[in-house]
């Protein structure tokens, strides 16, 4: 398998089976009009991100314009599909909404433009210093963050008067419920895919360690790993596991949640509304606290999530991408985006804003979160070295914390020289 710098000459490759659409066909009215701008980004059902598009438009001037167009819905089509554009030169990527974990890959390939001067000053301000950390690659500015993400326990308080504040504690509360026979199951993301690898890694920040060295050569891991795999084996063998957690994602969560089976959900924000609008009945129960403790009296660090906005490397208007995108994530925009989407900002302002607040009553509590949260580990190599974590831990009733850690291990050391897996 190629080693990660040859990365491009590995999405070039993909290209023979392959042909962008429009590729280079963006960027230009083609009759002295406005300049239309591409954005590609996740797909928003909410409105909030083709309400963003046409704010920006309209406040330009009419000088451009946005389109907003939809990526697949999954993390690794996304990438799969931006990948495969930029190692085209496809001039019609203006704009992209970037996963937090992949701003060293397509900085190193070259793909994305740096943020330099007092643009990137203005890229900065007022924004959450975890975030700034997911867009910055080697002390450069590659991405602006468009909003932030972060995981909370939620649980209900006609089950459970007070929240759990450690990882134990939450497991011996939920056995006391199902010793009762009431619903005790906590909801987390087990199934091989990425949430996986997010699970381990806060268990494995909030034990005192790291999955990668700080210089992201080589697998640190170590007994804060083994803590971290002990406390998912814990889970995944005891009465609080739901039965089909070796499949759950946060909507699955979300959903059994909703259900009534469950005591405990450790998910994002968006649940919240959710809860809301489908089970009137349950959503005076519904309450939130800090993740739980995996070592009593440290502070869990949850994994920061969220998206990037970059401005494609061979766009034709950087400038004018550059101007967009400070738009889309202003502040106005954000507002709507956790208003209207249930994500939560990259401005730390807003976390205090009454228009926030009123919606979002936990927003003090997501803030402390972002403030002290880990990062997953930043390596070009990182599709690599999550894929190896989530297939080391699948399914979670399998795993020895010992045994898998060492082996994990062996696994990463593989992934980072990008042997046998597909980048």
């Amino acid at each position: 398998m190629p080693r990660p710098n040859h990365r491009v000459a590995v999405a070039l490759a993909l290209l023979l089976a392959w042909t962008p659409a429009g590729c280079g066909s963006g960027g230009g009215s083609g009759g002295g009009g406005p300049v239309v701008l591409d954005w590609y980004n996740f797909p928003d059902d909410s409105g909030a991100l083709q309400q963003a598009a046409d704010n920006c438009g309209r406040d330009s001037g009419e000088r451009f314009s946005i389109r907003y167009n939809k990526l697949p819905r999954t993390s690794d089509g996304q990438r799969q599909q931006l990948v495969r554009r930029l190692a085209a030169h496809d001039t019609g990527v203006d704009i992209m909404g970037l996963d937090v974990t992949w701003t060293p890959e397509f900085a190193e390939a070259g793909w994305v433009r740096e943020w330099t001067g007092p643009l990137r000053e203005k890229a900065s301000e007022d924004t959450l210093a975890a975030a700034l950390r997911t867009a910055t690659w080697k002390d450069r500015l590659y991405a602006v963050p468009y909003n932030s993400n972060t995981q909370l326990l939620w649980y209900r308080d006609d089950l459970v008067p007070t929240a759990p504040a450690t990882w134990d504690e939450m497991l011996q509360a939920a056995r006391r419920l199902a010793e009762q026979h009431k619903p005790h199951f906590i909801e987390v993301q087990g199934a091989q895919y990425e949430g996986l690898t997010v699970w381990f890694n806060t268990l494995v920040t909030s034990a005192g360690g790291s999955i990668l060295t700080p210089d992201a050569t080589a697998p640190s891991l170590g007994e804060p790993a083994v803590t971290a795999a002990r406390a998912i084996r814990d889970l995944a063998t005891s009465p609080a596991a739901d039965p089909s957690l070796s499949n759950q994602t946060e909507d699955e969560n979300r959903l059994a949640m909703e259900s009534g089976t469950a005591a405990f959900e450790l998910n994002y924000p968006f649940v919240y509304p959710s809860m809301k609008e489908n089970k009137p009945e349950l959503f005076p129960h519904f309450r939130w606290a800090p993740y739980p403790s995996v070592v009593p009296g440290r502070p869990a660090t949850v994994t920061i999530g969220g998206i990037d906005l970059a401005v494609g490397a061979y766009s034709r208007h950087p400038d004018a991408a550059q101007e967009a995108v400070l738009c889309l994530r202003n502040r106005d925009n954000q507002l709507t985006n956790a208003l209207k989407g249930g994500l939560p900002p990259s401005l730390r302002s807003l976390y205090t804003a009454a228009e926030l607040t009123t919606s979002y009553p936990f927003a003090a509590d997501v803030l402390r979160a972002l403030d002290s949260a880990s990062v997953r580990p930043q390596t070009p190599a990182y599709q690599n070295v999550s894929i190896a974590v989530a297939h080391a831990l699948s399914p979670p009733s399998s795993v020895d914390p010992e045994r898998t850690v060492a082996d994990l291990a062996g696994q990463i050391r593989d992934a980072l020289g990008s042997k046998g897996l597909i980048p």
